[in-house]
């Protein structure tokens, strides 16, 4: 029997090989056991087309694409996925769990790639009216760590031509994250951070009392 809950929108956010896809499926999966009605999704690939789209930014032979072609790909994507996927759940009443957002776009194609913040937050209000999640986790981790596992899943996982960021030098990375945790400064009520290093499990039961919390908060709300 399913229970009554407030739609809620939730993103893992964090650099190449924190772990976040893991715990987004564990926590789709943890909603889904206490009967929560629940969607996993992800960025780029959500839809369709997004996996296409998915395809061609992540694909390491794609070295020579351009930052504002990278951008335009995300929103593209974007545009799509709340329009094919997320709004339509929230508005069926579902918690929504998405593997990465607009975060990553402003982490990676902002301070990583340095394209004009301005312009991604102008290129934001167009393809998504700068629609926001009600809670996001970024795992964090030491970046020598999360590359290591990262490229060790890619080579794990050859046949997915998806190592393109993990490619590129420690330097971008470096940035990728400093831009992540201006972020969470700048929205700390939305923002949670957890230490990705730890034990799986640990790190699962964090983002899950995290999650409770804040499904008992909004549903005392709705009362």
């Amino acid at each position: 029997m399913l229970r009554p809950n407030p739609p809620l929108f939730i993103t893992l956010e964090g650099v190449e090989g924190c772990g976040k896809s893991t715990q987004a499926r564990l926590l789709a999966r943890g909603l889904e056991t206490e009967g929560y009605s629940c969607l996993l999704t992800r960025e780029p690939g959500g839809t369709p087309i997004g996996q296409e789209i998915r395809q061609v930014i992540l694909n390491p032979r794609h070295q020579q694409m351009s930052p504002e072609t990278e951008l335009g790909l995300y929103f593209s994507d974007r545009a799509q996925h709340l329009r094919e996927v997320v709004w339509p759940a929230i508005a069926a009443g579902k918690i929504v769990v998405c593997d990465r957002f607009t975060d990553s776009t402003i982490a990676y194609q902002g301070y990583g790639r340095r394209l004009s913040l301005q312009k991604i937050r102008s290129l934001d209000r167009i393809m998504t009216g700068t629609y926001r999640p009600d809670m996001t986790f970024f795992l964090d981790l030491p970046l020598k760590v999360g590359l290591a596992r990262a490229r060790a899943r890619n080579r794990e996982e050859a046949s997915l031509d998806e190592g393109r960021f993990e490619a590129e030098e420690i330097e971008f990375h470096e940035r990728v994250r400093a831009g992540y945790l201006k972020m969470v400064r700048r929205e700390p009520e939305r923002f949670i951070v957890v230490p990705a290093e730890e034990n799986k499990n640990r790190v699962q039961k964090s983002i899950w009392t995290a999650v409770n919390t804040c499904i008992g908060r909004r549903s005392k709300t709705e009362l």
